[in-house]
């Protein structure tokens, strides 16, 4: 196991004046052991940051440590990492014990060895019943797991796993996602972790880099970053329903700097008989909670209640007031929080 550095990461592509740059100097500091998620949109540069981690892109500047050693310039195989991409890869003409043991005989390693390092990892995904079966007549899941077990005997210093999950139904995304938290339980291997789901991010990290836009938003605890997010950004990208984020708020009243960008998540939004006269566009049941859609002048308020509070008439005027000690500040310019983080 081993830690890693991230050191004023640049990428670019292509050469002078016709230059793109799509990562904006990257630090971050993985401690040795630790569970790190890479979460953002479609194109915020997170799959790029792990390829680079990887050694399948190039750095333009900066340095990558792992394990205090600079690998900006070591092919993928040496920097003794193992990748977990989104697609398997399994070879479909191989067993599942072949597919898992395929790297660890080409590196030359005893049989005996192989065979204890395949029967370990089967162990631990649950794999052994199917060692003898071929991708073909396995699950979604189960592939993923054979990808996974194929990652594990190699030993790594540390895993990256490239959206891993994305191929996955819901029911066997929520599965999956406790198995690889009972794997990083069980071997402790510094782990980096690429998503586009927020709720993978927040369920299995012991932190998380949020990403817009090739920048680093915020890198801290899924708590810390849900409870005192670092910019609008990220108050809106993390949670679901997201933060509501007003601009024409009566933030005089609620104490907020002049201009500032008022937040303030559907969940701490209070119905009664005082508060803001809100008027409701829509209701939505979902199981044991409500949302309801209220227009507070041209802005779209959500609120969320518990589902026995009664569903207000659609059309009708309702009353909502924040929790005053809930409400987070942005600045109206740049979106940057305002006080502490």
């Amino acid at each position: 196991m081993a830690s890693i550095e991230l050191k004023a990461l640049i990428k670019r592509y292509g050469r002078g004046l016709a230059a793109v740059q799509v990562l904006h100097g990257v630090n971050a500091h993985i401690d040795d052991g630790e569970f790190v998620v890479i979460v953002g949109p479609s194109g915020c540069g997170k799959s790029t940051l792990l390829r680079m981690v990887a050694g399948l892109e190039e750095v333009s500047e900066g340095q990558i440590l792992i394990g205090q050693r600079v690998v900006n310039d070591l092919e993928p195989a040496k920097r003794d990492i193992a990748m977990v991409f989104q697609n398997y890869a399994l070879y479909p003409h191989m067993s599942v014990f072949d597919n898992m043991a395929y790297g660890l005989k080409i590196a030359g390693l005893p049989k005996a060895e192989i065979q204890a390092r395949v029967d370990k990892a089967a162990g631990i995904l649950e794999l052994g019943a199917l060692l003898a079966r071929k991708p073909r007549e396995l699950s979604g899941g189960q592939r993923q797991r054979v990808a996974m077990g194929r990652a594990i005997v190699r030993q790594p210093q540390a895993f990256l796993f490239d959206e891993p999950l994305s191929n996955l139904d819901a029911k066997l995304r929520a599965q999956t996602r406790l198995e690889i938290r009972k794997l990083h339980r069980e071997l402790g291997t510094t782990s980096l972790f690429v998503t586009h789901d927020q709720v993978e991010a927040m369920t299995l990290a012991q932190r998380m880099i949020v990403m817009n836009g090739g920048r680093m938003e915020q890198f801290d605890t899924p708590e810390a970053v849900y409870n005192r997010p670092a910019s609008t950004f990220v108050a809106s990208f993390i949670g679901s329903p997201p933060m509501n984020l007003l601009r024409q708020a009566p933030n005089a009243d609620l104490g907020g700097p002049p201009g500032a960008i008022l937040g303030i998540r559907p969940e701490h939004l209070v119905l009664g008989h005082t508060g803001w006269a809100v008027q409701v566009e829509t209701v939505e049941l979902l199981g044991a909670e409500r949302l309801i859609y209220a227009r507070l002048g041209d802005e779209l308020l959500t609120v969320r209640t518990e589902e026995a509070v009664p569903a207000p008439a659609l059309g009708s005027t309702i009353r909502v007031r924040p929790q005053p000690e809930k409400l987070h500040w942005f600045d109206g310019s740049t979106g940057v929080r305002i006080g502490p983080r």
